[in-house]
């Protein structure tokens, strides 16, 4: 019988860190399934270059604030002959707002990207992982989940979310799933992020420099190499959590 190897989808993977967890399974041999929504000519892109890791890629467009769009992103899933063991949610929103201002239609957005859609992935990647005996599941969070950041309020609550949910989802898939989560700190600004306050933040930070990518990448690789730590949040910032 002919042996096909096992499948990672990574949500928002067309560019910024999706992309580089995208690419750190790939270098790990797994098949990848490669979310997008928006950012066509950048997935097809990135494919180009994961299929020069030599391995299989596969594109899937998604809004996933949608979802009956979720389904169908599982049920992409299901047509392969790769077994699914590693499911990475990185596709997230973060956007300047105002407690006082911000809409319920925004922070719907939000919640609803940020965090059920990790949820309802989650749910349906760790039923196919069962019928195969294991699997991981990475949360991308952030440091913000601990902290306070009133210019991104719904963003913040979203995260503290998604590490919460992090460590239910553990108890409930173990032990056959495994339920991690990584929190960068100060990595990649957003594209409408002030350059004056970037750098300011970051000559804040204990190690004043941001993340470089081999940092973020080697813990998604610790945690596909140790399968006894389940529920955890590795947070790769710097030192930002001290502060």
């Amino acid at each position: 019988m002919e042996s096909y190897p096992p499948l990672a989808l990574i949500t928002g993977s067309a560019h910024r860190l999706g992309f580089l967890f995208a690419r750190t399974l790939a270098e790990q041999g797994y098949a990848i399934l490669l979310h997008y929504n928006h950012s066509r000519d950048d997935a097809e892109s990135a494919a180009q270059k994961l299929r020069l890791l030599d391995v299989p890629v596969f594109l899937a467009q998604a809004d996933l604030t949608d979802t009956n769009a979720i389904s169908n992103l599982l049920r992409v899933v299901d047509t392969l002959s790769h077994p699914l063991r590693v499911l990475v949610n990185s596709a997230a929103i973060m956007q300047f707002a105002d407690a006082r201002t911000l809409s319920a239609s925004n922070w719907d957005t939000t919640m609803n990207l940020n965090l059920r859609a990790p949820f309802l992935l989650a749910q349906g990647a760790a039923s196919r992982m069962k019928k195969e005996g294991s699997g991981l599941i990475v949360n991308i969070t952030d440091v913000a989940a601990q902290k306070i950041w009133s210019k991104f309020p719904d963003y913040t609550v979203s995260k503290a979310g998604l590490e919460s949910l992090t460590k239910i989802l553990a108890r409930t898939f173990a032990p056959d799933v495994r339920v991690n989560a990584i929190a960068p700190g100060l990595v990649l600004p957003a594209d409408d992020f002030p350059a004056e306050e970037w750098v300011r933040l970051i000559n804040r930070l204990p190690i004043p420099r941001p993340a470089n990518e081999d940092e973020i990448a080697s813990a998604l690789e610790f945690l596909l190499k140790n399968e006894y730590i389940t529920g955890q949040t590795i947070t790769v910032d710097g030192g930002y959590s001290l502060l």
